[in-house]
């Protein structure tokens, strides 16, 4: 039993969180976290040689096209590029669960973070771009999540 299956009031969420990674499987998880991690790097090299693309849905073009929209770009594609790359490289050994689980929730955690700096500045950024990384991002560290506790789990 987890610990937020033993804490009051949590109960229901932790049974649905079981639930799931249950549901996943090793080998889903696998998928998943592969797909992820190449997802991660495509994004991370598209961000790099053309920053401004993948930051124009996030700040607007006017600061996507500007020098902090540029350095933004390129930090975050590099940030993108290790992230999927480590868990790339750690998803061909299958003994690897634990290291796999690891570079799956970093890049989870990344994710997350992607999503909560959307939130915290929703109202400056613009509408379609803002539910858009929302929903991506935080529907990757969701799926994030989920796989590295099943893959830590084996």
């Amino acid at each position: 039993m987890s610990y937020w299956a033993r804490s009051p009031g949590v109960g229901a969420v932790s049974t649905l969180a079981d639930d799931a990674m249950r549901a996943m499987g090793i080998h889903t998880s696998r998928r998943c976290a592969v797909a992820l991690a190449a997802g991660r790097v495509a994004l991370g090299v598209v961000a790099v040689l053309r920053p401004a693309l993948p930051a124009r849905p996030w700040v607007g073009a006017a600061d996507a096209a500007g020098p902090a929209g540029q350095v933004l770009g390129r930090a975050l594609g590099g940030r993108d590029i290790s992230l999927g790359v480590g868990a790339l490289l750690a998803l061909r050994d299958e003994g690897a669960g634990a290291t796999v689980a690891a570079w799956v929730a970093a890049g989870a955690l990344a994710d997350g973070v992607d999503a909560l700096a959307t939130l915290v500045s929703w109202p400056a950024l613009p509408l379609v771009g803002r539910i858009g990384v929302t929903g991506v991002a935080g529907g990757a560290a969701v799926l994030g999540v989920l796989a590295a506790a099943t893959l830590r789990a084996r």
